[in-house]
């Protein structure tokens, strides 16, 4: 049975670390370094690192900070934002990444997937999807959330997956910092649609939701969660003790 991974992810802005609510009403939480280090001597699987404006403000990530947070994890780490171009990729890869994570980049130009799955490997590459219904329909959102593409979201993750990409993280907007428990339902349908790893994002309160994700969805790969872990709400070692009871497998240090 496949160990099923929890991932924290740092949300950074301006060179710190924010969360908000539905992508939306940011409010700064700690030093991305600091909590790097803390989650990765803390028992976390994997780490995520999303500079969330530099799509929406087009520019280039925070290597500076993204360098000194990869030397302080000895953990895989997930990079995103701003991502546009084969160069981006190479940039974060040399800054310590180990996979890199595209978004709107690829929304404006998809055979950036191809190339970098091409050059770099399918595992090296992660396509992040903000999904949010639209009159029932699941779409496809850009610029961290703010720009509805009008795409719908399975089809779209789909075709991400064909190119190249290994990796699959689905943030649900609607379930964003509400901690009323994972999208169970965008979720299912991305795993019918798609055979790599699919990571769930956006929705966690407390224990009993991953608890819920794992039972519910038995193929999913990995939780990812910001909130309950940034504020000591949940700890990851306590979240994987609880998981292990409940006959998930999870990684025990």
């Amino acid at each position: 049975m496949i160990t099923k991974r929890i991932i924290p992810c740092l949300d950074v802005k301006n060179g710190r670390v924010v969360k908000g609510v539905n992508f939306e009403g940011i409010s700064d939480v700690s030093s991305p370094v600091e909590l790097a280090k803390y989650y990765s001597e803390s028992g976390a699987d994997e780490l995520v690192f999303y500079d969330i404006t530099a799509s929406f403000e087009e520019r280039k990530l925070f290597t500076d900070i993204l360098r000194e947070v990869a030397s302080e994890i000895f953990i895989p780490l997930t990079v995103g934002g701003g991502i546009n171009t084969i160069e981006d990729f190479d940039r974060v890869l040399k800054c310590g990444a180990d996979k890199v994570s595209v978004n709107s980049g690829a929304i404006k130009n998809p055979s950036l997937i191809s190339e970098a799955a091409k050059k770099y490997g399918n595992q090296c590459v992660v396509i992040s999807a903000d999904v949010k219904r639209v009159d029932g329909v699941f779409r496809v959102f850009s610029k961290g959330g703010r720009e509805n593409t009008g795409m719908e979201a399975v089809s779209w993750i789909k075709r991400c997956v064909d190119m190249g990409a290994g990796e699959v993280v689905v943030n649900s907007i609607d379930t964003d910092g509400v901690k009323k428990g994972f999208d169970i339902e965008m979720l299912s349908a991305v795993l019918d649609a798609v055979d790599v790893p699919v990571i769930a994002s956006g929705g966690a309160g407390g224990i009993n939701d991953f608890v819920e994700l794992f039972e519910k969805l038995p193929s999913i790969d990995a939780g990812l969660a910001a909130s309950i872990f940034h504020f000591g709400e949940v700890t990851i070692q306590g979240l994987k003790d609880e998981l292990y009871k409940n006959g998930i497998n999870v990684r025990l240090n």
